[in-house]
Formats: C-alpha cells, sequence, structure tokens
C-alpha cells in the first residue's frame, strides 16, 4: 500500500465559526507538583502559568518549541483513578478521550530518548500508510496516552 497524504479541504472562511482555533487539553490528574515536574523533566515541557482555582492547582505547560498547543493540568482534590494501560491495544476498549498526539521529526529517536528517561512507551512503533504516517505511544504517569505521528516520506 502506498503512502497516503492527507488531502486538507479549504478553510471555510464564511463559517459562523471561522474565529475558532484549537488551543489546549486539559488533564484531571491528582498531583500538581508531581505532574507538573514529570512534564517538566520528562517531556520538555516549559511552564507558562500557573493558578488556584477553589480547592484545585492549575497550569499551562507547552512543548519545549511550541506555542501553539498547551497541556493545562486540573490537579488536586481527589479525582477518580482511570485505567494505566501498559498495552496500547488494551487502551482502545473505553469509550472517550483516548490521547494527544505530537508531531516529531522521528518517531523512533524520541521513543528512545523517553525511555531513556524512565518514560513507559506503550508497545512498539509502526507505520500507517492509508495516513502516511508513523505512530508510536507512551503514557505520563498517571496513564494519559500520548501519540507521537512521523511524517513518513513517499
Amino acid at each position: 500500500m502506498a503512502n497516503v497524504t492527507i488531502k486538507i479541504p479549504a478553510k471555510n472562511t464564511e463559517s459562523v465559526f471561522k474565529n475558532m482555533r484549537g488551543a489546549h487539553v486539559a488533564l484531571r490528574v491528582p498531583d500538581y507538583e508531581q505532574t507538573k515536574n514529570w512534564y517538566i523533566e520528562k517531556l520538555d515541557f516549559r511552564l507558562l502559568h500557573e493558578w488556584p482555582f477553589g480547592d484545585l492547582q492549575l497550569a499551562y505547560l507547552a512543548p519545549a518549541n511550541d506555542d501553539n498547543f498547551w497541556i493545562e493540568l486540573l490537579a488536586g482534590g481527589n479525582p477518580e483513578p482511570k485505567a494505566n494501560y501498559a498495552d496500547l491495544n488494551e487502551s482502545l476498549h473505553p469509550s472517550g478521550y483516548h490521547h494527544i498526539c505530537m508531531d516529531v521529526k522521528s518517531v523512533d529517536e524520541t521513543l528512545a530518548e523517553l525511555s531513556k528517561r524512565g518514560v513507559t512507551i506503550l508497545g512498539e512503533p509502526f507505520d500507517l500508510p492509508v495516513i502516511g504516517k508513523r505512530l508510536g505511544f507512551f503514557s505520563d504517569l498517571w496513564g494519559n496516552v500520548i501519540e507521537l505521528a512521523e511524517i513518513i516520506p513517499n
């Protein structure tokens, strides 16, 4: 099967929602400092801003070299625990939020570095020619799944 380049349709500049843009994804986590430090130490994320909200502690984090995608931490209180998967296939069974995705130059090199840093890798990376990408998955310390995507050259 040949690698596919996804053809993105023209923007809908007439939409009443034409100003809508992606901004961040929020992760509900039980421990603020532990989570903040994990993203900073394991993924080299930058701390952009932090603030309290009621009995919660919140923060915006961003990747080392990207100002357009943020993760918001919602920490504290007593959130219900979620399953922490060691296998990607197991993680595909529950409905709802599954993962966030980060584009990288090399999935294999990124996973190798994450492994050196003690990050839980979810299976082996694989090519998915139908979308023209090589993919790899890992999880944070609370089981939130993160996908890595690399464009497969044609």
